[in-house]
């Protein structure tokens, strides 16, 4: 690409440079020129805006070529979590790295390694009792699982917290608590108040008022959108179309603030507020969004130690997950990680007796594993080759099955409470909440 070989030919001259585009796919030329400074009248710079103008018409950027010290936030681009390097530095030459700026997609390749978070200040002992409720396609009854979930951990005594990231959507707030009952603020209000730093005293959770439960187990609600006061306007659809920007270091935060750390900073906000009122929750269930979002890069990458996958079995639920999984492909290391936190969950099965259809189901998963996350530049073989008769109910494609009855259709928890109780209900999602209890780590010692 001739863009690349400007872009090796700048770093050449000992600075590391990054070769960016934008959302309309335009090309710049990033020089990060802080420890040298490189004047944009010398004959250096001109030389090489006028090559890579050339290199890259008619897809050239509106700045061409950036230096890092003309930039407003230039770590937000020479440090960013999803740069690709292209050539590591070398003796007098600097580092040549590629990057995406879209709207979506970017934090799928983001580092999340399950240790201390230096940004965020959220240790590993967080993530790993996050669970991320995920599915590619809506409309597989992820909420309604997450509501169930909550219900059974409860009924063993845990303690609970549900957080609503279906910020576009919101579903499963509705499951878990009634209008009265919810909080005052919801997560859209902390990513909007935090920002501008007036989110210390936002009321974010509240106690389920539509479940029963057993012993004493608790279920937190953290939902998408707040309470609003009788007689003032709540403008959600403003509030969300502000919270996914990527705040820059200022004078008195000289630590970058992007999208994902800031959600993460307003779950474990609402983790905070629970132990406060109760005690330190046990399980904290993410009901993310669908689709290929940022908020389901964010939950699945960075805020959670278990992520179940719903999947029906349809070429579109897998024509998306082997969209996303090939992402993670490109990052071996990330691909590893991963794959030891994912397990998929079979939605909507019609009979209880269909094994044959789990099989099915559990052989097109398991191909899709082999062809990204197991099918690694670095690896020599897959796992084992999988048989729909074999012990493979702990390996990651090993579909957790949930049954699936018209009684479930137009299911409205707001005329009992107990509806988690009903027959159908419990005959559906055994199997699916037993197993998931298994994979779960054991409650608080002071529980």
């Amino acid at each position: 690409m001739a863009a690349q070989k400007v872009a090796g030919d700048a770093a050449a001259l000992g600075r590391d440079v990054v070769l960016a585009r934008d959302l309309l796919g335009r090309s710049s030329l990033l020089i990060d020129d802080m420890q040298q400074k490189l004047p944009s009248d010398s004959p250096e710079f001109t030389a090489l805006r006028e090559r890579f103008v050339d290199a890259t018409h008619p897809f050239t950027g509106v700045e061409p070529v950036q230096t890092a010290r003309s930039m407003f936030a230039p770590e937000l681009f020479f440090t960013a979590p999803e740069l690709t390097e292209v050539s590591p530095r070398a003796d007098g030459v600097g580092r040549v790295c590629t990057l995406e700026r879209t709207v979506v997609g970017t934090d799928w390749l983001q580092q999340g390694d399950h240790g201390d978070d230096s940004t965020s200040g959220t240790p590993v002992s967080r993530r790993d009792r996050r669970v991320a409720l995920y599915g590619f396609k809506g409309g597989v009854g992820r909420s309604t699982a997450t509501a169930v979930l909550a219900r059974h951990l409860a009924d063993l005594g845990r303690c609970v917290l549900v957080v609503d990231l279906d910020l576009e959507s919101p579903g499963v707030s509705n499951l878990l608590s009634d209008e009265a009952g919810r909080p005052r603020h919801g997560i859209v209000d902390h990513l909007v108040e935090a920002a501008v730093g007036n989110a210390d005293t936002l009321e974010l959770v509240s106690r389920a008022s539509l479940l029963n439960y057993q012993s004493n187990g608790e279920v937190f609600l953290a939902p998408a959108v707040g309470l609003p006061l009788e007689g003032q306007p709540y403008t959600y659809l403003s509030k969300l179309n502000r919270i996914y920007t990527d705040l820059p270091a200022t004078r008195d935060d000289p630590t970058p603030r992007p999208f994902a750390v800031r959600l993460e900073q307003a779950i474990a906000a609402c983790e905070d507020q629970v132990e406060r009122r109760a005690r330190r929750p046990d399980h904290v269930l993410l009901d993310s969004r669908a689709g290929i979002h940022d908020i389901a890069a964010v939950t699945l990458t960075r805020l959670s130690g278990l992520a179940l996958l719903f999947a029906v079995d349809n070429p579109s639920t897998w024509e998306g997950y082997r969209m996303l999984l090939s992402e993670w492909q490109r990052r071996p290391d990330r691909a590893r990680e991963l794959r030891e936190r994912i397990r998929m969950v079979g939605a909507m099965f019609h009979s209880a007796g269909d094994t044959e259809r789990l099989g099915v189901l559990r052989k097109n998963a398991y191909d899709l594993f082999v062809d990204t996350l197991y099918n690694l530049p670095d690896e020599d073989e897959p796992e084992p080759f999988y048989s729909p008769y074999g012990q493979v109910d702990d390996a990651p494609y090993a579909a957790i099955p949930i049954l699936f009855g018209n009684d479930l259709v137009g299911l409205d928890p707001s005329r009992s409470r107990r509806w988690p109780e009903l027959p159908f209900v419990e005959a559906a999602y055994s199997k699916f909440t037993t197993t998931v209890e298994r994979l779960l780590p054991e409650p608080h010692e002071d529980a």
